[in-house]
């Protein structure tokens, strides 16, 4: 981590998405006009981090292949993407959800400009004090695969900060081609806002099982009303994905529901101390996942795919805490699970920002693959 400082409005960006990578539709506040410094490129072969493969400019990793791989500069969408015309494709139902609906998530939100202090008995714990209540809605998107048999038991995948096109169409290929099982896809908008005292770090980077309850009981059921499909009980058969916040949200999910999900695909995970309100159980956020509860706690049956950026976030921020390095936070990850001897990928790609779109155009089929493999010649599942 190199420490520079930042101002107060620099603090409000530190995990926006949307600053380079538009598909989660987050986005500054209108009042801002200092742009963020650009991060350092960081070099994959740092001491401490992770010994990785560097593979031929332009290629992914095997999508049947454990371990670290360094990709990049070049990144291109590989040459079957996108799906062509004779392709089936499938169909998008979108609904929308409001704050009031909902028993979970009655809705909360940061006063604009605003960001919080740090405690001074303790710089890694943000006091917040301009969050209230405020009411929201999200827009909800499923994909339907055209193979999907009505009345049948489908597989599915959850993704964050939705919609999500470029899912949707990388799956109209890899469906296919049978290389990924036709699933369906439910692309959930977040809440609003971002990170400590807004509704999307509330849902995204709370270290606990609640948003994946709420994703159960208030959106799946809905999902099934609304888009007349029926989705799998098996967690094997249950994905969960995301990018910055919503890739920790992805990992919490399974984490802390393993027997509701079993596959995570992250990109740019946020596994860094971005939780909001303080919880003494997990007193450093999803930093905690490499610090102590990965390393201190039996492998689980969760497959991982992640990829991180050579310049992707790093903000110190007023906490000073050394643990807002996303780059550093996801090499951390990559060493635990290979010490845990989980089934993962990393995947370090030069040339690219936080949550860098042509890395995700380039790597998505790939990073699918490699999720769901073992899946279609596992049994028959209900």
């Amino acid at each position: 981590m190199t420490p520079t400082s930042r101002s107060l409005s620099l603090c409000l960006l530190v995990t926006l998405v949307g600053v380079v990578n538009p598909v989660s539709g987050q986005t500054p506040p209108s009042t801002q006009h200092t742009e963020r410094p650009a991060p350092p490129t960081r070099d994959p072969n740092t001491p401490g981090y992770v010994t990785a493969k560097e593979l031929p400019d332009g290629s992914n990793p095997p999508a049947d292949a454990d371990g670290n791989f360094i990709i990049g500069p070049t990144h291109n969408a590989p040459p079957e993407m996108p799906a062509h015309d004779t392709i089936p494709k499938g169909m998008v139902i979108e609904f929308t959800m409001n704050s009031s609906d909902s028993k979970i998530y009655p809705g909360i939100a940061r006063d604009a400009n605003t960001f919080g202090t740090a405690d001074p008995a303790d710089p890694a714990k943000l006091v917040v004090t301009t969050s209230h209540p405020a009411p929201y809605t999200r827009k909800v998107a499923v994909y339907v695969p055209k193979q999907y048999v009505p009345g049948s038991v489908a597989p599915f995948i959850v993704g964050a900060d939705g919609p999500d096109p470029l899912l949707f169409s990388t799956l109209d290929t890899l469906i296919a081609q049978h290389k990924v099982p036709a699933m369906i896809a439910i692309s959930i908008g977040n809440g609003s806002g971002d990170a400590q005292g807004s509704e999307r770090g509330l849902e995204y980077d709370t270290m606990s099982g609640v948003y994946a309850e709420f994703v159960e009981k208030e959106v799946l059921p809905l999902v099934e009303t609304q888009a007349h499909v029926k989705l799998t009980k098996d967690p094997d058969g249950r994905a969960t994905m995301g990018g910055s916040s919503g890739g920790s949200c992805a990992l919490i999910m399974a984490w802390y529901h393993p027997e509701l999900y079993h596959r995570v695909l992250t990109y740019s995970g946020t596994f860094i101390n971005q939780q909001w309100p303080y919880h003494p159980q997990t007193p450093h956020g999803a930093w905690e996942f490499h610090e102590h509860l990965i390393p201190e706690s039996p492998a689980g049956p969760i497959r991982i795919w992640m990829e991180v950026g050579d310049r992707d976030l790093l903000n110190p921020n007023l906490m000073r805490d050394n643990m807002h390095d996303w780059v550093l936070a996801n090499e951390r990850m990559a060493k635990v699970l290979a010490a845990k001897g989980y089934h993962y990928q990393f995947v370090f790609a030069r040339n690219a920002a936080h949550v860098d779109r042509a890395v995700r155009q380039q790597t998505l089929p790939e990073a699918l693959e490699y999720l769901w493999h073992g899946y279609l010649s596992s049994p028959v599942k209900k």
